[in-house]
């Protein structure tokens, strides 16, 4: 007999799998997914291997197959064991990253009365399981979530348990009804020509009872067949009584088949040829290509200027990986990036592209993803989680603006990420990573430098075919203006540099990296500012809402008309966010038209692409926004960029501060100057001497990380040790902190029971942010390496988290 080490849908499995036999009728293989028995229930589960013998003494079979064909590949099994070993992640939780969109379904409770029920005597029971056997009684199969809400999620289960062990109430499970499935649409067709068809209505026309059928006969002829039924009845007209009678004589068919629903549509994107490369980037993509023909997979840093055509390399490269047969993956860094990466793409591979992202539709993500496994594409574009796409013959990855934080998870486990996940995933595949940026993360610099990674260069933007200069940047240091008497958020120098861009019909960009009117809420008269009631943070005054929201957990509440504290009507709004600076730039600047963009105003599915169209189409002149339009946008309209303040993360405490304040500058300035008219960038700081700062103006990463470097070397930070976060979170602050300080205790006895040297442990300290959603939160931070085989050796309760390789400490 076979049998198969199973990963199941339930999170008392955690990282290990469940041994079950395979009966003789049942043609099991590893990556499927099957119907398994565990405990009284039946989840769903995904084959890991097969083995010839079970871990242990008595199985229970495999109940099922749920899909013929497996849903995983050897090399996504194999991820996926990474995945949770490395990140320390139950396996299923790493398994589900690559399952079909809709896949998962929980598991539902329902209650019965036993016949012995009926006639107990209700007056022995407590309170709450008098109130769950009536129920049950009154509805039998009355569903457990019922219950859950009608008395409280714990004094219903509390109840639910007694009664069952008294043998009152029996629990049956069902699973969930399936959350998507293919599309089915109908279609109409013609049974007879189009010739016949008119002589059939004429003579229709002879039986006035059949006169109406005749006339939409004859519309029927007039239209392009078989299509779909909806936009057939629209345009012909009908009822569907006459629908039925032509189907029923003969006259017509109607038809259900599968449709595919298509996030992309191809009505704006013109095919392109490719451009001529210049000599820098021939030299660049000589041994990307060397590396695909040769079948030598590599890792290639590709640093390049903004501007300096690495979306061209990304293009040609993909380009000789479809000419050998095999397929690429491109992730971006924000869906705000997608549209234009699906332009650049679709126009250069019509209709073999597909998009994966959280904005899409549950339907159109499950479509997507079979089209995908079938090999219906030779790209698929999306944001960190394509990186599990099942793309079939994987030839290249490529990962643009690599340096970016957002590739990596934080909620939920596994905290992968991307960057990482894609090197794994091309060593167990054979493909060619591809790693741009014109800002590179210090630590893939760094890998670069010691040879771990292939180092490539593009030190000159491309303008017009031709090479041109980056933007002149000039620093405006505040201090300066506030001391000359400037009060406004802009200064003298943006100012006019504003008002001449839009004079000569130029378009600006005007970044703050805040959202919302003011930042903060304080009392004028006791100083108290208002915050979150469940995290702790400080309250953002929303002016368009008129509401104060935590940018934390999402609680809103109104704004009050005097402090909670002392009654005090005198609360001032400190701070600016971008919807403050909307309304400052419409009193500084009212013949510009203004658009603005954050995740306010991108709540829906396809917001990003009519705002990234508008300002295309220069039916905005200024645009402003956070982060989200510093990174990779291509506007060679835009002459100047103006960052209202470079300092909001400049002096946070967390080892990464000085590299993003950097990072989002440079990305930012390189919005500035792509067309042939050239740009500029006017920064706005009041600490214009930081090194992050003087880096970022004069364009010059390398003077950057060589100060970074030297930095992370004398406080043994990344790329020189590892980090790891522990978080324990608890809604009692004092029995928070001393769990954490127990686990600390726990971990420093560990390390020395084991011998391990350089293993530095930090803590335990409140997070940054004390409090979320009602819960404290305390942190434990470890330096060393080598972290995870450590930790996985620790049993970390339910209430605590793992965070390997955070890209943050402030969480």
């Amino acid at each position: 007999m076979t049998y198969a080490e199973v990963s199941v849908n339930s999170a008392f499995a955690r990282n290990r799998t469940f041994s079950y036999s395979i009966p003789p009728e049942l043609d099991v293989k590893a990556g499927q997914a099957v119907w398994v028995p565990f405990g009284e229930k039946i989840l769903q589960g995904i084959v890991i291997e097969l083995t010839p013998s079970p871990a242990i003494p008595e199985t229970k079979d495999v109940i099922g197959i749920i899909e013929t064909d497996p849903v995983l590949s050897p090399e996504q099994i194999d991820l996926a064991r990474w995945l949770s070993e490395y990140y320390l992640a139950d396996l299923f939780d790493a398994v589900a990253l690559m399952l079909p969109p809709g896949f998962e379904r929980k598991v539902l409770t329902f209650l019965e009365a036993t016949p012995r029920a009926r006639s107990y005597d209700l007056a022995t029971l407590k309170e709450s399981e008098q109130s769950v056997l009536t129920s049950v009684l009154a509805d039998t199969g009355i569903p457990m979530k019922k219950l859950e809400i009608k008395l409280g999620k714990k004094q219903a289960s509390t109840a639910v348990i007694a009664l069952v062990r008294q043998g009152l109430l029996t629990r049956r499970y069902e699973l969930e009804p399936v959350r998507v499935k293919a599309r089915q649409e109908s279609f109409l067709s013609l049974l007879i020509n189009k010739e016949d068809a008119l002589k059939e209505a004429a003579a229709l026309r002879q039986n006035k009872t059949a006169a109406k059928q005749a006339v939409l006969l004859e519309s029927l002829c007039q239209l392009s067949l078989p299509a779909p039924l909806a936009s057939v009845r629209q345009a012909a007209g009908g009822t569907p009584a006459l629908f039925r009678a032509l189907k029923d004589n003969g006259f017509i068919a109607i038809k259900s088949h599968e449709v595919k629903r298509e996030p992309i549509s191809y009505d704006n994107i013109t095919p392109s040829l490719p451009f001529p490369l210049t000599p820098a980037q021939q030299d660049v993509l000589a041994p990307i290509q060397a590396s695909l023909r040769e079948g030598k997979p590599a890792v290639f840093l590709l640093h390049g200027v903004t501007g300096s055509g690495k979306t061209e390399i990304y293009l040609q490269a993909l380009a000789d990986v479809v000419k050998q047969g095999k397929r690429g993956i491109v992730l971006v860094p924000e869906i705000a990036l997608t549209p234009q990466t699906i332009e650049h793409f679709a126009a250069r591979f019509a209709h073999r592209v597909a998009v994966l992202h959280s904005r899409l539709s549950l339907g159109e993500q499950f479509d997507e993803w079979y089209r995908i496994k079938h090999g219906e594409f030779d790209v698929v574009i999306g944001s960190r989680s394509a990186i599990f796409a099942p793309q079939p013959n994987l030839g290249i990855i490529i990962i643009d603006e690599e340096h970016e934080w957002t590739y990596k998870q934080t909620e939920p486990a596994p905290r992968y990420h991307a960057r990482d996940t894609a090197v794994k995933l091309a060593g167990l595949t054979g493909a060619t990573v591809v790693l741009g940026s014109a800002t590179p993360d210090i630590g893939s610099y760094y890998r670069a430098q010691q040879g771990e990674y292939y180092l490539l260069r593009l030190p000159e933007r491309i303008v017009g075919g031709g090479t041109a200069p980056l933007p002149e940047v000039e620093i405006i240091d505040m201090k300066a203006e506030l001391t000359s008497g400037n009060r406004s958020i802009f200064s003298r120098a943006l100012t006019d540099a504003a008002a001449k861009a839009l004079a000569g019909g130029e378009q600006v960009i005007f970044f703050l990296n805040r959202r919302g009117t003011a930042t903060f809420i304080r009392c004028g008269k006791c100083g108290l500012v208002l915050r979150c009631k469940r995290c702790e943070a400080t309250l953002t005054y929303h002016a368009h809402e008129s509401r104060l929201i935590c940018h934390r957990c999402n609680y809103q509440t109104p704004v009050p008309q005097s402090c909670p504290r002392c009654f005090s009507r005198r609360l001032k709004f400190l701070g600016v966010g971008t919807q403050k600076l909307e309304e400052e730039t419409a009193a500084a600047f009212p013949q510009g038209r203004r658009l603005r963009w954050d995740s306010d105003v991108t709540t829906g599915k396809d917001a990003h692409e009519k705002i990234l169209h508008k300002f295309r189409a220069h039916e905005a002149d200024i645009l402003i926004g956070t982060q989200m339009i510093a990174k990779g946008l291509d506007l060679p309209s835009v002459t100047l960029v103006g960052v209202v303040s470079a300092d909001t993360a400049l002096h946070l405490p967390d080892f990464r501060a000085g590299e993003r304040t950097f990072q989002l500058l440079s990305q930012v300035a390189g919005r500035a100057g792509r067309g042939p008219a050239g740009g500029k960038v006017i920064i706005q700081t009041f600490f214009p001497e930081h090194y992050a700062i003087q880096a970022a103006a004069k364009h010059d990463y390398a003077a950057f990380y060589e100060k970074e470097l030297e930095y992370r070397r004398q406080l043994s930070d990344p790329p020189f040790r590892q980090l790891a976060l522990l978080t324990c979170s608890h809604t009692n602050n004092t029995l928070c902190q001393r769990e954490a300080e127990r686990m600390l205790n726990y971990l420093i006895a560990e390390r020395d029971a084991r011998g391990i040297a350089g293993l530095n442990l930090l803590g335990p300290a409140p997070a940054f942010f004390p409090r979320r959603r009602g819960r404290y939160r305390w942190q434990i931070i470890l330096r060393g390496s080598e972290l995870s085989p450590f930790l996985a050796k620790v049993d970390l309760p339910q209430n605590w988290t793992v965070d390997i390789d955070p890209v943050s400490t402030i969480q």
